[in-house]
């Protein structure tokens, strides 16, 4: 996992964008995933609380929990300006990965009404338990160079999906599915039927990984069926893992950012 930015650099982007302009109600703030404003939380408390104080008010003129953004009116803007800085200024150009960009705009836009003594935050250590234990997830999918092939590698899946977004994963695995990843059903013309993941796809060819974790490569015209299915073979946790279980499998999602 790369190293964190210093608390400096996120005071001075944090003191830039907040002003007496605009309040952003907190009656918009069900758009954003409970998972990614404590992830955002998390970020906050090891990145920025240092110099702003646990509430945001430590520094003269600057009150975070307010709401009001000098350079910002929107999520656009600052996802913007976080990567990017703003030259002139001590606002320094750091490059986050984009779920923890996603968590600290969702948790800034509702700093105001979170309460961090409420969350019971995951363990990561717990969580690689339950995912290589209990869970059963490394029978389809893989961290590093342990696991199965069968599913999407997860090595560094908490640096290109946000908590909110893995979260949902979890618990309803059909509807938080993104299109490349979503399982095929090829049928040969000779009645042959292969399941699997599709890797990659043109006109004319298709090339899977079947359930045995072989590289099939298919020419569509000697197949009679060819369907994208839209059901996850993964199943639900929500009855399977308890709610501690599952924010601790979170928690460990979130960790893996890859090399």
């Amino acid at each position: 996992m790369r190293g964190r930015v210093s608390g400096y650099v996120i005071s001075s982007l944090l003191a830039v964008l907040v002003c007496a302009t605009g309040r952003y109600a907190s009656a918009q703030a069900p758009q954003y995933a409970q998972a990614d404003i404590e992830h955002g939380s998390g970020i906050y408390a090891a990145e920025c609380a240092s110099c702003h104080g646990a509430n945001g008010d430590a520094i003269s003129g600057v009150n975070l929990r307010s709401g009001q953004f000098r350079r910002a009116s929107s999520d656009q803007d600052l996802t913007g300006i976080i990567p990017n800085g703003i030259p002139g200024t001590g606002m320094l150009a750091h490059k986050f990965a984009q779920s923890e960009l996603v968590g600290l705009v969702a948790y800034l836009r509702n700093m105001r009404d979170f309460d961090g003594r409420a969350v019971a935050l995951g363990d990561a250590g717990r969580g690689r338990m339950v995912f290589e234990g209990k869970g059963g997830c490394t029978s389809c999918h893989r961290v590093n160079e342990k696991g199965s092939r069968v599913a999407p590698n997860l090595s560094d899946i908490g640096a290109i999906r946000a908590a909110g977004a893995l979260q949902n994963s979890l618990v309803d695995p059909s509807s938080a599915m993104m299109p490349i990843n979503r399982p095929v059903r090829a049928v040969t013309k000779d009645g042959k039927v292969i399941n699997g993941r599709r890797l990659n796809e043109d006109t004319y060819t298709v090339q899977l990984l079947d359930e045995q974790e072989r590289l099939v490569s298919l020419l569509k015209s000697d197949l009679r069926g060819y369907t994208i299915l839209t059901k996850s073979p993964m199943a639900s946790y929500k009855d399977t893992l308890s709610g501690a279980e599952l924010a601790d499998v979170l928690a460990y999602l979130v960790s893996l950012k890859g090399s």
